[in-house]
């Protein structure tokens, strides 16, 4: 098993430092995290696991890291030894954790759990619903973005247009050289419906769009599953937005784009 800094390193290889896919990257981010903080409103003091950082340190990365203002708040788990995480971000602690593993904490240990751009690369369906099934054991709130298949172009390759089919993407990846990210193992493009197929059956779930707003073309998705109790949603929450018709399952509202 690679570790996850040589991991993170094929990850950024379509948006390299200081170039454009980078900016479009650290804008797409942004937005995500003034989302996590509107969805889920973190005050100082609540726990955060952040699931899936990034060895590879860039302006791109570890967006919760480089932005909340309470680092001491947050746990930290990825796949690597974390030296260049922990050197970045020594006030955040981190964890080493196993590729598909059960987390290392207990039942409801924090108060909200986050990923961003991990679910898409687990492995398979099943494994992607193992890990939003964690995130949920482990936290009351839980908050995960993943790219969206039909932004114009793919996160991974930066190929354009042709990833909106299975058929057209492998033989895009084949012609060049990128055939890796055509394996389910390596990368499941994420659509909305999708994403909402793997959300435990929660009254209040939210689907939505965030990133790059782009409607239906937007660069991300998010799942929001809110707290299981009272005592977590008394005198605080966001403002929601309303909900609109959908074809989703019961339990999930839709977030307008």
């Amino acid at each position: 098993m690679p570790t996850k800094a040589a991991v993170d390193g094929k990850f950024y290889q379509a948006a390299p430092p200081q170039s454009l896919g980078e900016r479009v990257v650290i804008a797409a981010r942004d937005r995500i995290y003034r989302d996590f903080i509107e969805f889920c409103t973190p005050r100082h003091g609540d726990s955060i696991l952040d699931v899936g950082v990034s060895d590879v340190v860039t302006d791109a990365a570890n967006v919760l890291e480089r932005l909340y203002p309470h680092p001491q708040d947050i746990t930290a788990v990825g796949l690597g030894e974390g030296d260049g995480f922990r050197q970045a971000y020594p006030a955040v602690g981190y964890q080493q954790i196993r590729p598909n593993a059960r987390l290392p904490f207990g039942d409801r240990s924090f108060r909200f759990a986050t990923a961003n751009a991990v679910l898409e690369h687990v492995g398979s369906r099943a494994d992607q619903r193992r890990f939003v099934a964690e995130l949920y054991r482990v936290a009351e709130e839980v908050f995960v973005t993943v790219p969206n298949r039909f932004f114009p172009v793919e996160h991974h390759t930066a190929i354009p247009l042709a990833h909106f089919w299975d058929r057209s993407f492998r033989t895009a990846c084949r012609v060049l050289n990128k055939a890796e990210w055509a394996r389910e193992e390596n990368l499941i493009l994420m659509r909305r419906s999708g994403l909402a197929e793997l959300a435990p059956q929660v009254t209040g779930a939210t689907i939505g769009y965030t990133g790059l707003r782009l409607g239906p073309f937007s660069s991300n998705l998010f799942l929001h599953l809110p707290p299981r109790h009272a005592m977590w949603t008394a005198g605080r929450g966001p403002h929601r937005r309303p909900s609109r018709p959908t074809r989703q399952p019961p339990a999930l509202r839709a977030a307008p784009g």
